[in-house]
Order: structure tokens, then sequence, then C-alpha cells
């Protein structure tokens, strides 16, 4: 597994009406900024009556730094564990009896938040999402309590072959930089951290100028730009993000971890466009056809329909603030690894090299274009949906225009999109039992 003001006399607004393939009705996406200045996408829906937030901070777990890996992970467990006068258990038993989900998660660019709550205890929720982001507590028993979890976590990940793969892959792409480390961290960082690592975190990270917010449900449009200040009003105005720099990733590196499973998994990839390209369209209709599509792609085709070599086999873009990537996965018997990798990159390397035909086109751009409407089909889903595009600084109208990017493009779009971002040797990491 993710909107603004009073009125225009209290501040800036704009309203985008879109039409969502999944309504016979128009939705309509406003921009709300509340009177100390904090800016929300904000869809109203009264079908049910509640109010989900989500929220986002540019800067995750690449701001941990090497010594520190997992430090943003360990405090999306904490802020919901105590906060203001409420120690855990009180603020836990809070959000019971309030029946209030608020939970927090790290990635590799941005700190998520989301609340979803009862119109009825909607200032109780507010109440309870500003104390969890701007009076966190810390509290020694609570960070040892969820460091522990962490650690119990990680343990189990050292003889979990797909989670060993997931981590050798992205080291194997990035190497030293903040996109290489884990973003669970390691046994020996996560085991160092302590409540003032937490607390400076916190202070570096969580800021108005490097906020985003979506707000789906029954509020209006006075009622969220009060919330907006109430929430998030005690925040400072600037965070204190380090730079991360640019960086591509590597191909044609290859790497084994032995371990004594019955099956070899496999991660293969390397170096792609990020959202902000002009071939990003493009290269997601490659993607598709490549790997993407669960039960169409070439990859679905090749290795599993043909062979039966996988269960499962597909591939997919990762866009990061300051990368491109892409990702290929499988597991098959062991003494058919090799077998498989290699039909995987002679599949890669004939799709970018010939590109798609038009019955593929076709059918990518007919699956994409009707499937977007199930990212719509419940107030989760937009929230998260609107979210991302933010994130990734598409614009308001981003949801009326995609559909139309995705029909205009062509097969010579889809190829020459396929070459940048498949045209090179992959790098492979496989888990299992020893290479022969």
């Amino acid at each position: 597994m993710i909107a603004r003001a009073l009125a225009f006399a209290i501040g800036a607004a704009m309203t985008v009406a879109v039409t969502l393939p999944s309504r016979a009705e128009a939705v309509n996406i406003q921009e709300v900024t509340s009177p100390g200045g904090i800016t929300a996408w904000l869809v109203e829906d009264y079908t049910v009556p509640i109010v989900t937030m989500n929220l986002a901070f540019r800067g995750g777990a690449a701001q941990d730094g090497d010594d520190k890996a997992g430090l943003a992970n360990l405090m999306s467990g904490l802020l919901d564990e105590g906060a203001g006068d409420l120690n855990s258990r009180a603020f836990q038993t809070r959000l019971e009896d309030l029946n209030i989900d608020l939970s927090f998660d790290a990635g590799r660019d941005a700190f998520y938040g989301n609340m979803r709550t009862l119109t009825t205890n909607l200032d109780e929720a507010i109440g309870l999402m500003r104390l969890a982001l701007t009076e966190p507590r810390f509290d020694e028993e609570a960070v040892t309590r969820i460091r522990g979890q962490v650690v119990s976590n990680l343990r189990r990940g050292e003889t979990d072959p797909n989670e060993i793969a997931s981590r050798a892959f992205m080291r194997t792409l990035y190497g030293e930089h903040p996109y290489g480390r884990p973003t669970e961290g390691t046994l020996q960082t996560v085991s160092g951290l302590g409540a003032d690592d937490l607390r400076e975190f916190h202070r570096r990270i969580m800021a108005r100028d490097n906020l985003l917010v979506v707000v789906v449900g029954a509020i209006d449009r006075a009622r969220l730009a009060a919330a907006l200040d109430e929430v998030f009003g005690g925040l400072p105005e600037k965070a204190d993000l380090v730079p991360i720099p640019e960086v591509t990733a590597r191909s044609g590196v290859a790497d084994h971890a032995t371990i004594g499973v019955p099956q070899t998994v496999i991660r293969l990839g390397g170096p792609g466009i990020k959202r902000d390209d002009p071939d990003f369209i493009p290269a997601f209709v490659a993607n598709h056809i490549l790997g993407g599509g669960t039960f169409s792609s070439r990859f679905y085709k090749e290795i599993r329909e043909k062979r039966g070599l996988s269960y499962s086999v597909g591939t997919s873009l990762l866009a990061f603030d300051h990368s491109g990537a892409w990702i290929g996965a499988a597991a098959t018997r062991a003494d058919m690894a090799q077998t498989a990798v290699d039909l995987m990159v002679a599949e890669t390397n004939r799709f970018a090299e010939e590109g798609p035909s038009e019955r593929e086109l076709t059918e990518a751009k007919d699956f994409l274009v009707g499937n977007y409407a199930l990212r719509f089909d419940a107030s989760q889903k937009i929230a998260r949906q609107l979210l991302g595009i933010q994130l990734d600084r598409l614009g308001i109208d981003y949801v009326d225009r995609r559909n139309d990017l995705i029909r205009a493009v062509t097969a010579e779009d889809v190829q020459r999109a396929a070459q940048r971002v498949f045209g090179q040797q992959p790098s492979v990491v496989t888990v299992g039992t020893a290479q022969s």
C-alpha cells in the first residue's frame, strides 16, 4: 500500500472538476489554503460520515544517515505511542475507544501519515493527530518496545529469501547511496537508536514547507481550513533536510546469496527514468507490456504460461526523487534458476530492440485507461492517488489529463522508452542454494 480554505476572504482557493471514469458525476478536487497558509487538496464526499486525511513530509528514510539506518521507520512506529500528556496506553486507548485509525509509514523519499475517522469523532481525531505530529513523547518504555519489534522483524528477515533479495537488489543498484540502505535499517543500526535520535529526526523532517495533505470525505472547506491550522500550525516553518545526490542505478552487476531454500528468488533490473522525464508515460506503457500486466505481459507468457517456471513473475518501475530504476521479480526451482534468468534477460533485450506489436500496444493502453477507474472507487484510494500526484508534482488537474496521455502513446514512443529503460544489461540478484 494515498484539497483547501474557510472562504475566499481568508485564503486562496482553487477548484478543479475532474470527471473520474469510476463515477457518473464529476469529483471536485478543491485546493484549500488555511488562514495560516497551510495548503491541502479536498474532495468532499458525504456518501458515508467518514473523513480520511493522508499526508506526507518530503524526506523519508533517505534522511536517516548511514549509521542510523532505520530511524524514519522506527519513528513511524512511535508517533502514536504517546504524545502530549497521554502516555502510550492512554493514547492507544483513546484511538480504540473513538474508533480512529491513525498510522504512519516511512518511504525512501517521504514520511507518510494517515488518519481516518467518523465525523462524530473528527474533533478528537484532529486533536490526536496534532499531538502525534507536534508533541510525540518517545518515552523509554515505548522506544524499547517498538525497537524490539523492529529488531525481531529484522532477525526474521535474515532467513526470508524475498527480504534478502530485495535488500541485496537495492544495494546492488545503489551501493553506498542512501537508496542502497534498507529502510528498516540493520540489526546494528536499529539497536543503537534512541529517543534523542528520534527527537532530532522529528525536528528535521516535520515542517510546514515540506508538507503535503489530501482530505477526502464528509468535511467542508471551512472546517478543513480550520483543521489544517489546528493540526499543523504548531510545526516549524522549514524542514532541515540533508541534500540527497542524484544517482544512476548500476547495470550489469551480478550477486548471489546462498540460503537453504527449495526455490531461488530472482531480482533483476537496472537504470530507469524519473517521474518528471517526458518518456515516463511511454515507459509506463512499456513496463506493462514487458512485465507489468498480470496475465498479459511477455514475462508472464514466456516464464509462467509457456514453461511453468514461476508462479509469479513481473516488472515494475521505481521512480525515486533522485533516481529511476526498474525491477523484475520471479522465483523458481533452484535447478531452473539460471534458465529463468536467461529467459528474462533475453525477453528484455528483445523488447528493447523491437518494441511492441500493435496488438500489445492497443491492449496495454486499453487496460491502463480502463483500470484507472479502480484507483478511485473508495475514499482511501482517492486520498492515496491524490497524495501521490502531489508528491510527483503532476498538478491538480492530472487526473483529468492522465488517460489522454496514455492514449497518445505511439509504438515509436514505447520503443524509444523501452530502449532507454530496458536496453542495458540488467543487474541480477539471486537468493537460493549454492550456485554450481
